[in-house]
């Protein structure tokens, strides 16, 4: 990998919107704990075909309003210019400086794309609406995009968001420190600049983490995936290995120049924070 110095320290913290009002407050106890550990923000996930863009909405303004910064994310796929243009003035005159810009998933039932295919195209749209306004992050898939044709064709797409004006971008989790090296350096040989900051997911329950993975196209490496299959019901001892495993990763993914590091946190505090603690971020 080059060297980092030009780019910015990025720690951030991936939120997804409460469905009731006990999940939201549950939310919010998260969120104070880990605003003790000072990320620089907090993304705000929604569902397919903005499902919960609602949500979405309330929870970043409700991070706002405890003084602490919130980048919302926005998907073109199956959406409108109009609606999306709306978004982001909405979210303009609420004071928001992020977003993450993603192509997201064909709603269901929806046969046709709509007037987006692609997240540069989204990207595209942000920076003639707002010009720099917005930091904007976008996603890279270490491991190959699942619907990518190969690593190559990944690479490509991937330079085509960064050319339409992306700010950095945020990886997908992986646990193979060697896959991110080469990502990065095959993405600095096409001339690409910002900063990619790796997507880490903590490892506390293994099924919630092989069907996420399956959806996603993450691998779980097998040596890693045979020692959680193995603990079976024992939650302390997956748990205790899964901390192990991740504290290393992030250990070797700084150790090799990593700009940062963004947390996939499922709403839990605890193990994002026991994590950060470790390392001294």
């Amino acid at each position: 990998m080059g060297t980092t110095t030009s780019r910015p320290s990025v720690n951030s913290l991936e939120l997804f919107p409460p469905k009731d009002d006990d999940a939201r407050l549950k939310l919010q106890d998260t969120v104070r704990e880990l605003a003790t550990l000072k990320p620089k923000f907090f993304s705000v996930t929604y569902g397919a075909g903005g499902s919960t863009q609602a949500g979405t909405w309330e929870t970043v303004k409700w991070i706002k309003d405890q003084g602490l910064e919130a980048a919302p994310h926005i998907s073109c796929v199956g959406a409108t210019r109009a609606t999306i243009i709306d978004q982001l003035q909405r979210y303009r005159a609420l004071g928001v400086k992020r977003l993450v810009a993603l192509g997201g998933d064909l709603p269901s039932g929806m046969a046709v794309h709509g007037e987006f295919r692609y997240a540069y195209q989204l990207v595209e749209l942000i920076r003639k609406e707002t010009g720099d306004w917005f930091h904007i992050e976008v996603a890279a898939y270490p491991e190959v995009h699942p619907r990518s044709a190969n690593a190559e064709d990944d690479l490509k797409h991937f330079k085509q968001k960064v050319d339409a004006g992306a700010s950095a971008a945020l990886t997908q989790y992986f646990y193979n420190a060697d896959a991110y090296v080469r990502f990065v350096e095959e993405s600095e040989k096409l001339g690409v600049k910002v900063a990619i900051v790796p997507g880490i997911m903590p490892i506390t329950n293994y099924k919630q983490l092989a069907r996420f993975s399956d959806a996603c196209g993450a691998e779980i490496p097998r040596w890693i995936r045979k020692r959680l299959e193995g603990f079976g019901d024992d939650l302390e001892s997956l748990r205790a290995f899964g901390y192990e495993v991740t504290v290393q990763l992030c250990e070797q993914l700084l150790a090799a120049g990593a700009p940062g590091l963004h947390f996939y946190t499922m709403n839990r505090a605890q193990p994002t924070a026991r994590i950060w603690k470790q390392l001294g971020l």
